[in-house]
C-alpha cells in the first residue's frame, strides 16, 4: 500500500468515525428530547427543550459539515498522480508533506507528517497548478515543492 493510499484511508476513517459519533451524539439528544416531553416542569420544562432543539441543530450542522468533507474526500482517486499540483495530490515538500483534500489537520503515518488541507486555503490556493522544482511562499515560509503524488 503506498503512503498516499495509507493516508487517504486515514482520513477516510476519521471523517466516518466522526459521522458516527455525531449521530450518536444526535440520537442521544432525540431520546432526551422524548425524555423531556415527559417532564411538565413549567419554563424549566420550554427552556431544557429549547435548549435540547439548539444543541440538536448545532449538531446537525456539524454532521452536514462532516458529510460534505465526506463526499469531497471520496471524489479523490489516491491511485491517480499528476505532474501538476491537482485536488488530491500528495505534495512533498521541504517541509513535509501536504495532502491537498480537505481540511483535516495534521497526522504522522510510517514516521512522515502529513497536513490534510483544502485547496482553498491560502496555502492550497499557492500550491495549486505547480510543479516539482517550483516553490510557493505564504507567510514568509517558502514550500519548495520536491515531489508530486
Amino acid at each position: 500500500m503506498t503512503l498516499k493510499q495509507k493516508i487517504y484511508d486515514h482520513y477516510l476513517q476519521k471523517i466516518n468515525d466522526r459521522i458516527t459519533q455525531l449521530q450518536q451524539v444526535l440520537a442521544d439528544l432525540k431520546e432526551s428530547g422524548s425524555n423531556e416531553t415527559k417532564s411538565t416542569a413549567g419554563d424549566k420544562h420550554e427552556t431544557a427543550l429549547a435548549m435540547l432543539q439548539i444543541e440538536q441543530a448545532n449538531t446537525r450542522s456539524q454532521l452536514q459539515e462532516v458529510s460534505d468533507q465526506k463526499v469531497k474526500l471520496e471524489k479523490i482517486d489516491p491511485a491517480l498522480s499528476a505532474i501538476v499540483i491537482v485536488h488530491g495530490s500528495l505534495v512533498k515538500t521541504n517541509r513535509g508533506y501536504l495532502f491537498i483534500s480537505i481540511a483535516a489537520g495534521k497526522i504522522t503515518i510510517d514516521h512522515s507528517t502529513v497536513i490534510a488541507l483544502s485547496p482553498q486555503s491560502p496555502l492550497g490556493q499557492k500550491l495549486m497548478g505547480l510543479k516539482a522544482g517550483e516553490t510557493a511562499a505564504i507567510n514568509n515560509t517558502v514550500y519548495i515543492i520536491e515531489h508530486i503524488e
